[in-house]
């Protein structure tokens, strides 16, 4: 019987669940930002348990999160569905800060003149008092980077959840998409909401974007997933590729 071929290592692949925070009182009507003290209210709680029993069955290797309240309490949701599960806090995961902004209506808010610079050029806004949109972006996606080196130094193939907020995610899969800051107000990030990408040796996949409901079982990765190909013709689906 001749020797077995050698068969290469298998290419790291690491998946990124973005979860947005659940709803709290202020959610849609004014700028939280980093306000102290705010929580998720019974609505935000029962999203974010609706959400911990749809991904109690993902095996998540690391469960991160942004250290406001929000966050935190959205993913001890995550946590409470399965054993194991721990929480690591990351700033970088943590809101835009808003500075001067922050506590003021939406509505108030529209009327000032950066309102149209976030809107249309938000690399350029920097908030009075706070800090930019392009600063926030460059550490949620550097921390992104620095999680993906980390878990699949350790395993080839990590799933794991970070918790954060709307603006972070909008960025981070922005940067997946190859998209500029300018284009991330097209995106759009759901309180509760599902974002997964799949970081390849060769490109970033954008598999799921702003979910909030349905299976999850594809979004444990297959070796093929692993390839960095794109299915040309666009394939069949995660779903339909698993039993």
């Amino acid at each position: 019987m001749g020797t077995p071929a050698h068969q290469p290592p298998p290419e790291p692949v690491a998946t990124l669940l973005l979860i947005r925070h659940g709803l709290t009182e202020l959610t849609g009507s004014t700028l939280a930002g980093r306000r102290p003290g705010l929580h998720l209210d019974d609505r935000g709680r029962g999203q974010a348990d609706a959400l911990a029993r749809r991904l109690a069955a993902v095996p998540l290797t690391a469960l991160v999160a942004s250290p406001l309240e929000r966050c935190q309490e959205t993913a001890q949701a995550l946590a409470g569905a399965a054993e194991g599960r721990e929480i690591t806090t990351d700033h970088r995961f943590s809101e835009c800060d808003y500075g001067d902004w922050t506590g003021r209506t939406l509505a108030d808010l529209a009327a000032e003149p950066l309102w149209r610079v976030v809107q249309t050029h938000p690399s350029a806004a920097v908030f009075p008092g706070g800090e930019g949109l392009a600063a926030m972006a460059q550490r949620a996606v550097a921390a992104v980077r620095d999680w993906n080196d980390r878990l699949t130094g350790a395993h080839p193939a990590p799933v794991y959840a970070v918790v954060s907020h709307g603006d972070v995610i909008k960025a981070v899969v922005a940067d997946a998409l190859g998209l500029h800051l300018d284009q991330f107000q097209r995106i759009q990030a759901d309180p509760c909401s599902l974002t997964a990408i799949r970081y390849t040796r060769t490109r970033p996949f954008v598999v799921r974007l702003n979910d909030t409901g349905g299976a999850v079982a594809d979004l444990v990765p297959s070796p093929a997933d692993a390839s960095g190909d794109a299915a040309v013709g666009g394939g069949a689906g995660g779903a339909a590729a698993r039993p």
